[in-house]
């Protein structure tokens, strides 16, 4: 069985400062068919203008994390935090029993392009915690090996970021041609595609999907995913509990 999410579907959203594209119902988006998938709760595709960005706001018991595409993105929190994070890096905030905060594209020139994504925890409650880091060999946040590289687990495993739920993300980056492939037996899987252009294949399913920037596709227990890059992909891949 697969969940298919076309970037063309989404909730869309166009402020002026900001454009931003919601996988799930968020905000004034509802569609009861996109929902969530397990624990993944938010992926917004964010586009701000320069010098815009999101007032002070509040979060309690989600684990928010920030993947920055293009430019870069200005944090700034109740806890003391204030930090700039640039293309090709991942910042985890763990809202815990509650925090303030704000983010801003310091940039006078250039939009930032970043994807917002929240994961419900698996414990509520406790200190409110920031932790962001550099991957990938190079500013536009490629991995050169063409593995899967963890960006962020429940035990910082491999370098990984941590948040608190059984889950983990990786970037997968591939050259046109490359595949990779998963099953993903007692777990979820969720394929997000950043750039570039894929033919997916479920174990479950008869034929082939042709995935491109900002289209998805989930999996249930006991499925498998085989992925073939037809031009150069970066995506982020979601170990999810069932």
């Amino acid at each position: 069985m697969m969940y298919l999410r076309k970037a063309d579907e989404r909730g869309k959203v166009n402020l002026g400062w900001l454009e931003s594209q919601h996988s799930f119902s968020f905000g004034h988006y509802y569609d009861a068919k996109h929902m969530g998938f397990s624990a993944l709760r938010v992926i917004n595709d964010d586009v701000v203008q320069a010098g815009r960005g999101f007032e002070t706001h509040g979060h309690r018991d989600m684990e928010i994390i920030s993947y920055v595409v293009s430019g870069a993105l200005k944090h700034k929190d109740s806890t003391g935090n204030e930090y700039v994070v640039p293309a090709g890096d991942v910042q985890v905030m763990s809202a815990g029993k509650g925090i303030m905060h704000s983010e801003f594209n310091p940039s006078t020139e250039e939009p930032v392009n970043f994807l917002q994504i929240w994961i419900v925890p698996n414990e509520t409650g406790g200190l409110p915690s920031y932790a962001q880091k550099t991957f990938g060999g190079n500013a536009g946040g490629r991995n050169e090996s063409h593995q899967l590289e963890l960006l962020v687990s429940d035990d910082c495993r491999d370098g990984s970021l941590q948040i608190k739920q059984n889950a983990s993300i990786g970037r997968l980056t591939l050259n046109a041609d490359d595949t990779w492939q998963h099953l993903t037996r007692e777990r979820k899987g969720y394929l997000h595609i950043i750039s570039g252009n894929a033919e997916i294949t479920v174990q479950s399913e008869d034929g082939s999907v042709q995935l491109s920037r900002g289209d998805a596709v989930g999996i249930f227990e006991q499925d498998g995913i085989h992925v073939t890059a037809t031009e150069d992909v970066i995506a982020l891949w979601f170990d999810l509990p069932k």
